[in-house]
């Protein structure tokens, strides 16, 4: 593998798999393969970048790094099936379905010296990176919420039961993991507990709509609303301190402001600039260079499993009539989040 300019080859060939394309393109990095469980689909991506089509058997088709984009019910074995073959990946968010398969992608990525970056995005957003810079000006934090809300998705298979979860397994792992970031940069630590309510939609049995509550060993408490209930887009950040207030919009605009004033961000210099905006580019950029240091990455396996186990015990607490689940949740679990919010055991029967 030649770690700086290593080739990239795409499992899947949805939206998700083309904003990979264009941070590979914004990186001058070669995409040479793209497999679908739509041949079709597969066919129209490789032909619009350059790539070959390939199918799933034929990956890594020679590539360094496979950025993994299928629904998360295939990320574990897709993922790990990457690393055994020699390729380092990208696995998109939500990391896996389960918390054993949250653990089995943990230690294959372990085995394979640490070659799996889960794709949190929004962590590499420059948007994000100038909020973190701030966080500690705002002294004893008083307030932290981070709210992704959107219409509910016209494409894929979001609602149904095989996916796993709805908008807080879905959209609300970005919220999370911002949440856990910024009280880890102001000193709160990680979460011990978390509170959770959900509401369901019409015509499937996911949830489109959650608030999140997530308790600190410090008293300090956190908020997270994820929702596919809103009208229009609106993504912000919002932390509050006794010193200062810092906040941040990722749509329907970006912008960054310190107690109410904007503060000045630098000009994308990706096209589109989304790619930049939302962390795509960056964090490609960010995990070839850990790959050529020979490092783990930021945003690892154990960091996606850390995000997991939150949304497992939200479900859960949603599953209880919205009672406080202490974190960490250590035990391997078959359950998906759907499992626990209504209350099915692995089997698919209800638990006392």
């Amino acid at each position: 593998m030649s770690p700086t300019t290593p080739t990239i080859a795409l499992c899947g060939a949805g939206m998700i798999a083309r904003a990979h394309a264009s941070a590979a393109a914004a990186l001058g990095l070669k995409v040479v393969a793209v497999a679908s469980r739509t041949p079709e689909r597969a066919s129209a991506l490789a032909d619009a970048i350059g790539a070959r089509a390939v199918g799933y058997d034929d990956l890594p088709a020679g590539a360094d790094v496979v950025v993994v984009c299928t629904p998360p019910q295939c990320h574990t074995d897709d993922a790990v099936r990457m690393l055994e073959a020699g390729a380092a990946v990208v696995l998109e968010k939500p990391l896996c379905r389960t918390l054993s398969e949250a653990d089995r992608l943990v230690e294959a990525a372990e085995r394979h010296g640490g070659r799996l970056l889960y794709a949190e995005n929004l962590a590499y957003a420059p948007v994000f990176g100038r909020m973190l810079t701030l966080a500690d000006r705002v002294g004893t934090p008083t307030h932290l919420e981070v709210r992704t809300l959107s219409p509910l998705p016209q494409w894929g298979d979001f609602t149904s039961d095989d996916w796993g979860g709805g908008a807080l397994f879905d959209l609300g792992v970005h919220p999370l993991a911002l949440v856990m970031l910024l009280a880890n940069a102001t000193g709160s630590g990680r979460p011990t507990s978390v509170r959770a309510t959900l509401r369901g939609g019409a015509g499937h049995g996911t949830d489109e709509h959650a608030e999140v509550t997530l308790g600190f060993a410090t008293g300090f408490s956190a908020t997270v609303i994820a929702s596919w209930q809103a009208t229009q887009p609106q993504w912000d950040l919002q932390l509050a301190g006794d010193r200062g207030v810092v906040r941040a919009e990722l749509m329907p605009t970006v912008r960054l402001e310190w107690n109410g004033d904007e503060v000045a961000l630098a000009p994308t210099k990706v096209v589109p600039a989304v790619i930049e905006q939302f962390g795509y580019s960056g964090q490609l950029a960010a995990f070839v260079h850990d790959l050529d240091a020979r490092r783990h990455p930021t945003m690892s396996a154990a960091v996606g499993r850390e995000v997991l186990q939150v949304v497992m015990g939200a479900y859960r607490s949603a599953g209880t009539e919205g009672s406080t689940v202490t974190l960490p949740i250590a035990e391997r679990d078959n359950r998906t989040p759907l499992d626990w919010w209504h209350r099915r055991g692995a089997t698919g029967l209800t638990t006392p």
